[in-house]
């Protein structure tokens, strides 16, 4: 049976676009994207939350091959970010090619079509030769089950489904959580809120985030000779693949970067007891390390007060804390938010993925933890690719970096498949996933996420399936090009080449 299509994207964020892109512009056009959503844009499309931005500069967190000269800022804004993709849906002529408010629900490998068929929410089916799981990392948000939370009279949302239709102003708020979205968001609420409250778990590294405008002769500049736009990326991006050693190993710059949280620290917040409660007592980059030059100023306004006790329960008008010293302390709240980042590490998707003999991919991943070959493809689920699979995360350079890497990978996986013939599959042998696997987990030992403290990068079983223990030039060399002797060739009729 001929697939309907040769390549099924699930998702049209960053992976799923850049997938649909570098197809179209290799001269294949036998595609269709799965979004289950009214529009493109992923993660950009759903944080809409005051101070959405990127933590990473404009310049980089963008394709190579879809360069956008007219950045408005150093680090992008949520609303920019959306529109650049939405842009690049038009730039590369991809309507066509997306299916709206479509969700796949099931994707099941046919052994004897070579071939994958993919149903969605409506009942429709669809055939794919191959097909590239984009649906990203940042999907699922995590509100922690506390106690006496359905008790709660007033208003609770989270970060990433922020409720417009709720005016803050005037309001007692409690922001639970201080993550990357909480340090964006609190600068804007303390604004026009009557009193803010921020619940900490855990300080995190806050360093200084620069931000400045591009002026228009800038723009025109970068539309005018490209190269200077390419140049200024590429500085961009080896400073931080630098900064990237104080992660494995270089104690050197991981000082030099602890000193300069510290300072910038002690520049913004003068009063020693803020000062103590902010502060990290783990080394820097074990968590996610944030970029701010407003959050710390927020916290030191009248109207704002950080707590660091334990939420004990939330009650139907607030929530009650209680520490060492301490207990029963209550605080009254109208609008209770969840800035508490997502369930990264124990990779969910609303779908079941089965493949060879039936096997249920995220009931092994369960079991086992995720794991694939460079993050991409996993053993008995021939022809699926992941895209910012596991493993593939990071901590101090673009995603878009390592998408672009994966990319590469994959259309050198298509031009192998092709070449060998329509009826033909390829199945990562499970020893070289096994050995992959074990090299990952052996050098993450030896890094600053393994030094001690509890992120969101592991999982339940305190396993890291979430980051590239490496700098992100060694994936670009490891993903150059598919190695054949990773796989099985395997025909439709199941014999062995």
């Amino acid at each position: 049976m001929k697939p309907d299509v040769q390549v099924a994207i699930i998702g049209a964020g960053f992976a799923g676009l850049g997938t649909a892109i570098r197809l179209q512009m290799s001269g294949r056009t036998s595609f269709v994207v799965y979004e289950r959503a009214n529009d493109v844009g992923g993660t950009w499309r759903e944080n809409t939350y005051p101070g959405c931005a990127c933590d990473v500069p404009s310049h980089l967190y963008s394709y190579s091959f879809a360069p956008n000269p007219n950045w408005s800022k150093a680090y992008s804004p949520q609303p920019e970010i959306h529109r650049y993709l939405q842009e690049c849906v038009g730039q590369f002529g991809l309507r066509d090619h997306i299916r709206f408010n479509t969700e796949v629900v099931d994707t099941r490998w046919l052994e004897s079509d070579a071939c994958w068929q993919l149903t969605d929410q409506r009942g429709g089916i669809l055939t794919a030769r191959v097909v590239v799981a984009a649906t990203g990392p940042l999907n699922r948000p995590s509100v922690p089950d506390l106690p006496g939370l359905g008790t709660f009279a007033g208003t609770t949302f989270h970060s990433a489904r922020w409720n417009h239709e709720y005016d803050l102003r005037g309001k007692r708020v409690a922001v639970i959580g201080t993550g990357a979205s909480a340090i964006q968001l609190v600068p804007e609420l303390a604004k026009i809120t009557t009193q803010l409250t921020v619940f900490q778990r855990t300080a995190p590294y806050v360093t200084p985030r620069r931000n400045r405008d591009y002026a228009l002769w800038q723009q025109r500049l970068y539309a005018l000779v490209p190269t200077l736009q390419k140049v200024h990326r590429h500085a961009i991006y080896w400073f931080n693949e630098l900064f990237g050693l104080s992660f494995i190993g270089n104690e050197t710059i991981n000082k030099l970067g602890t000193a300069t949280a510290r300072k910038h620290l002690e520049h913004q917040i003068k009063d020693p007891e803020l000062r103590r409660k902010v502060w990290p007592n783990y080394k820097l980059g074990c968590k996610r390390i944030l970029v701010s030059d407003e959050y710390y100023p927020a916290l030191t306004r009248p109207n704002v007060e950080l707590v660091t006790d334990r939420i004990e329960h939330v009650t139907p008008v607030g929530i009650r804390t209680s520490s060492a010293s301490q207990d029963g302390t209550d605080r009254p709240f109208d609008a209770l938010i969840f800035s508490t980042g997502f369930v990264v590490a124990d990779i969910y998707l609303n779908q079941s993925i089965i493949g060879r003999n039936g096997r249920d991919l995220l009931g092994e991943w369960e079991q086992t933890g995720a794991q694939a070959l460079y993050g991409l493809t996993v053993s008995g689920f021939p022809n699926l690719l992941f895209l910012l699979g596991p493993n593939t995360g990071l901590g101090h350079n673009s995603v878009v970096h390592m998408i672009e890497s994966q990319l590469t990978y994959l259309l050198d996986y298509l031009r192998q498949l092709e070449q060998a013939g329509d009826d033909v599959f390829f199945d990562v042998k499970p020893e070289a996933q096994r050995t992959h696997n074990a090299q990952i987990q052996q050098q993450l030992a030896g890094t600053v996420w393994a030094s001690g403290c509890q992120s969101w990068y592991m999982n339940q079983q305190g396993k890291n399936t979430t980051l590239w223990p490496d700098l992100t030039v060694t994936y670009r060399k490891a993903t150059r090009s598919v190695n054949m002797a990773d796989y099985v060739v395997e025909r439709a009729t199941t014999s062995a080449i």
